[in-house]
């Protein structure tokens, strides 16, 4: 059926917390067309790399579309009833605390409260906690100790009105672009300053007019550093003030903190008189603050800064934490972390515990935290937590030692996942998987960084028998013994009840209040555009704490001392080297979804080790060498890239790649499993290790049309239009190539066509059948020098000369994709820079559209045109 003609659907894009509205039309052929929503307030019709390839991403091959328990497909009856059988078993033998639920800011809110509903309420554990604690948890603590709840103050409109906006470890350009895109906006609107804190040179440095290049651990030592000039500088709002308490013990706490900052006193000096100097000032800050054991203070250090100047709540200023999950906030509103009860209630509350049970009548309610998710997983593997459930993660790749993570799943006695693959390193490990319907798929909201619930809204068919989250979680209450809390007909009942509860926590004087939203029929859920919280009788949206009201019992927000301490391993003449990890442009978590577009993948499409020259010299790593990092925990093999952009002694490596994409690029593995003593955020961004070079004696590229099934050392699969692309490389030549290439490929009958010097350790095969090119693998005793991105087009064609590894002398190579937007390469912006004198990013956007869309590759158009410049000088 042809579905285009059908009206769009407004939904939400499943990536960052940014939230971005989108439009969806069915494309009639099972995939969904995908645009920006120019009204959703968080875009504005904006998408970036990611949302834009939405579409690319919906395809049914990789889905898990029935039940199956031990690998056998079944039907759902069986399943949950065996799901509920084993939890209930586990609860009668070893109590409540036996049992876990490990949950995702992937969830959709509705299906966040059934799962925290169905474990604190009714179970009678706080054993659910979420991989948003690997992403805010020390946002959530700081919020918490500050203000008394864990509330956002502004909202998007800060970043439109301020005069300087300052990123504390947050890559804005990169990992939420379409917020970096609006700060550029105020910039060339009303000249906004920007200045980034961080210990990496990153994208968003480009337009940036200060970097502080600050080191790992410092960024307290910082903070108060400004603390204590606002003191000197006669910039404490006294009025403020008086809605706070804890200046004096923070003041005090600042000026004794002789922490290292890594800068020197003339850059904190410009930092703090700009700061001081500029009232509308908005501080974001992001993962490179919270993923720390000391990340809670780092907030609070922000925090202070804020509460002593009264610059927070108004326009174009305060504090903001920018969330890195879709509804990473959601969960947090439910109560989905284990220290947490719905609607921002405090666990450890007596009267906020009663008011829940009884609201849910709900037979028990846990009186302690839970297990956070470090601890949760450390309680799997010695055997106290004997039936987990994880919903939409994959902790065996994404939790620090990850090794001893995947190890201790392997060994529990009962683990279900529910998913919408089973192709990933945690759903390998399950006893039973469960068919999860996806994004286009599913119905519910969402809350943005800002507050802002958003619907995401159905607009394709589930495949085969998957089902909502809510759904099965729902059944699986039901099966257990609680058929009345459980009978739920749709997410716009859940919504409801979730909706009303709220209004008991405003009764409390909690700041999540949605109570104004809990008397929705199924037709207005359906219709509901996006509102910002809080939504009750007497208020809608808007920003918190401009009139000095806080959410501690004195009505006061608490100023917190701080000290610097330092990460909690130390470099050495073992581990050297101090690991910072993180995200790349086009890439999303462990890549299920973005992993399955050929546009996403093109950029940077296997693991690598940024090191510095210095450092490089030093190991005798060159560009492209692959490169073998250790630490006490785990190792990995990742291509080195050569780059000032880091630090000496110091390295960057990201976060997406896993047992399907590239086993050895598993870099959570070498992370330690230390964490904020608060908010048990694990410090992933300051671990140690070691780095030689890999004595690799052959590297290999490989295209096809079909899977790849690689086996060496090293490899990293990759999609293209055509198929796939692979980077290989061994410590051992295989005999024979060609029967390698056979097995690589599972292409026996193929003809082949192979050019081989045994000699000086070179071969090309290409492998065909009908007259069409198969796949090829070209092989070298060093990095393999062909034109990839040319290669990775030819599977399923002709492929005259393919084995050449170059275009006909006829056919432009446009070169490694930079814009993923509109697929342009890298040398197709060089000749126009060239030829059509393209001297601005600007002018390359205008001819050639590249960096028009989200603008995340702005920055390295902009250093293509210094490098021309340079050159043109040079000459």
């Amino acid at each position: 059926m042809d579905r285009t003609a059908l009206p769009e659907a407004r939904s939400t894009c499943p990536y960052c917390g940014v939230g971005c509205g989108v439009l969806l039309r069915p494309d009639g052929a099972g995939g969904v067309i995908v645009r920006g929503d120019p009204e959703h307030p968080a875009n504005f019709g904006r998408l970036c790399s990611k949302g834009s390839a939405l579409g690319e991403t919906v395809g049914l091959g990789h889905r898990l579309r029935a039940p199956m328990v031990g690998g056998v497909e079944t039907g759902w009856d069986a399943a949950l009833q065996l799901v509920a059988d084993r939890f209930a078993a586990s609860i009668a033998e070893h109590g409540p605390d036996s049992v876990a639920f490990y949950v995702s800011g992937q969830l959709l809110t509705e299906d966040y409260y059934v799962a925290n509903k169905l474990m604190k309420g009714f179970i009678g554990s706080a054993n659910i906690d979420t991989n948003s604690r690997l992403c805010m948890a020390s946002s959530v603590a700081g919020h918490r100790r500050a203000f008394g709840t864990d509330t956002v103050p502004g909202t998007y409109e800060d970043l439109d009105e301020a005069d300087l906006v300052v990123l504390v470890g947050s890559n804005l350009a990169w990992c939420h672009p379409v917020l970096h895109q609006r700060v550029m906006a105020a910039k060339a609107a009303r000249g906004t300053k920007v200045v980034v804190i961080d210990p990496r040179r990153t994208a968003s440095c480009d337009r940036a007019e200060m970097h502080l290049a600050i080191a790992p651990g410092g960024d307290v030592a910082l903070f108060n550093r400004l603390l204590g000039a606002i003191h000197e500088g006669g910039a404490v709002d006294k009025r403020f003030l008086h809605n706070t308490t804890g200046f004096e013990d923070a003041l005090r706490a600042a000026m004794n903190d002789g922490g290292e900052t890594g800068l020197s006193e003339a850059e904190i000096a410009a930092f703090c008189r700009l700061w001081i100097g500029t009232e509308r000032v908005v501080t974001i800050y992001s993962q490179g603050v919270n993923q720390s054991t000391s990340g809670t203070d780092k907030v609070n250090a922000i925090l202070n800064c804020h509460l002593a100047t009264g610059r927070i709540g108004r326009p174009g200023m305060g504090p903001f934490s920018v969330t890195g999950q879709p509804n990473a906030m959601g969960g947090r509103e439910v109560g989905g972390l284990a220290n947490m009860l719905a609607c921002h209630l405090d666990l450890e509350n007596a009267d906020h515990r009663a008011a829940v049970r009884g609201f849910w009548q709900a037979p028990a309610m846990p009186d302690a935290p839970g297990l956070k998710a470090v601890d949760m997983f450390r309680a799997v593997g010695d055997g106290r937590i004997k039936a987990l459930w994880v919903i939409h993660t994959n902790p065996a790749v994404s939790m620090p030692e990850a090794d001893t993570v995947r190890a201790a799943i392997a060994g529990c006695d009962f683990v279900v996942v529910s998913d919408v693959t089973g192709a990933t390193d945690t759903a390998r490990l399950a006893h039973v998987l469960l068919p999860a319907t996806a994004w286009a798929e599913k119905d519910g909201t969402v809350t943005n960084s800002d507050r802002t619930i958003s619907r995401q809204r159905a607009v394709l068919p589930a495949p085969g028998v998957a089902r909502p989250d809510w759904a099965m979680l729902a059944e699986v209450g039901r099966r257990m013994g609680w058929p009345a809390a459980f009978d739920y007909a749709g997410p716009a009942e859940i919504f409801r009840e979730y909706a009303a509860l709220s209004g008991i926590a405003g009764r409390f004087g909690r700041d999540f209040d949605i109570s104004g939203l809990s008397g929705l029929d199924d037709a207005e859920y359906d219709a509901l555009s996006p509102t910002r919280w809080p939504v009750t009788a007497t208020r809608e949206g808007g920003r918190f704490f401009g009139d000095g009201a806080f959410f501690h019992g004195d009505g006061k927000a608490r100023l917190m001392p701080v000290a610097t301490r330092a990460p909690a391993a130390a470099p050495s003449a073992t581990y050297p080297f101090r690991l910072n990890t993180g995200r790349v442009r086009d890439q999303w978590h462990t890549m299920t979804r973005t992993g399955l577009s050929a546009k996403l993948s093109a950029h940077l499409a296997e693991p690598f080790l940024d090191i510095h020259p210095t450092d490089a010299a030093r190991l005798g790593l060159a560009a492209a060498d692959l490169a073998e990092v250790e630490s006490a925990h785990g190792r990995a093999i990742l291509r080195v890239r050569v780059t000032d952009a880091v630090q000496r002694g110091q390295l960057f490596a990201p976060i997406h790649w896993t047992g399907e994409t590239a086993p050895s690029g598993r870099i959570d593995a070498l992370v330690a499993a230390a964490t904020d003593p608060v908010s048990g955020q694990p410090e992933s961004k300051a671990s140690v290790v070691a780095v030689r070079r890999m004595q690799a004696a052959w590297y290999g590229f490989a295209v096809s049309a079909g899977p790849i099934r690689a086996a060496s050392a090293y490899w990293a699969l990759a999609t293209t239009r055509g198929g796939y692309r692979a980077e290989l490389a061994g410590y051992a030549v295989p005999q024979d190539w060609e029967a390698e290439a056979r097995r690589l490929f599972d292409l026996p009958q193929a003809d082949v066509t192979m050019l081989e010097d045994a000699a000086r350790g070179t071969a090309r095969i290409a492998m065909m059948q009908g007259g069409r090119l198969m796949a090829a693998l070209f092989v070298a005793p060093r990095p393999v020098a062909v034109m990839r991105d040319y290669l990775a087009t030819l599977p399923g064609t002709a492929a005259q000369g393919a084995l050449t590894g170059r275009p006909p002398a006829d056919m432009p190579d446009p070169g490694p994709v930079l814009c993923a937007c509109f697929g342009i390469g890298i040398n197709t912006i060089v000749t126009g820079i060239e030829t059509r004198g393209l001297m601005s990013v600007e002018a390359v956007g205008a001819a050639l559209d590249a960096g028009t869309n989200c603008g995340s590759c702005r920055p390295e158009i902009a250093a293509l045109l210094a490098r021309a410049t340079q050159r043109e000088a040079a000459e």
